[in-house]
């Protein structure tokens, strides 16, 4: 059985893609926090993606609005204060959201195992 063809685990599949790229941007901002002229990146957010090809919007009512495609987990620069020396990375701003991401993938990693854990006890595994 393949567990990524369940829309549950696809679209958790996606989250943690999202969390990784998130992960990764967040990393370089931390990294050139002292780099001068650095300019400060975050992905789009994942709700954003949510409506991205692959994950296609329901329209279960006449009253449901069409989902448009939406932006990938690409870096854009984000505006922020910038030092004397050009770089808006602010350490502590860029902590909270590694924490965010960190509680993200934590969210989804263990929904999947809860998800996962069902599925045997139905299995009788």
């Amino acid at each position: 059985m393949d567990v990524s063809q369940i829309p549950l685990f696809a679209l958790a599949d996606k989250r943690l893609g999202w969390v990784a790229a998130r992960q990764a941007v967040l990393a370089q901002n931390i990294a050139n926090a002292d780099t001068a002229g650095f300019r400060a990146r975050d992905v789009a957010p994942f709700a954003a993606m949510l409506t991205a090809p692959g994950i296609p919007l329901a329209a279960t009512a006449p009253g449901h609005f069409s989902g448009k495609p939406a932006a990938t987990a690409k870096a854009k620069d984000v505006p922020g204060e910038r030092s004397p020396d050009g770089n808006t990375v602010a350490l502590d701003k860029e902590l909270a959201k590694v924490a965010d991401t960190d509680m993200a993938h934590e969210f989804a990693t263990g929904m999947t195992r809860k998800y996962l854990g069902m599925f045997r006890i139905a299995l009788g595994k």
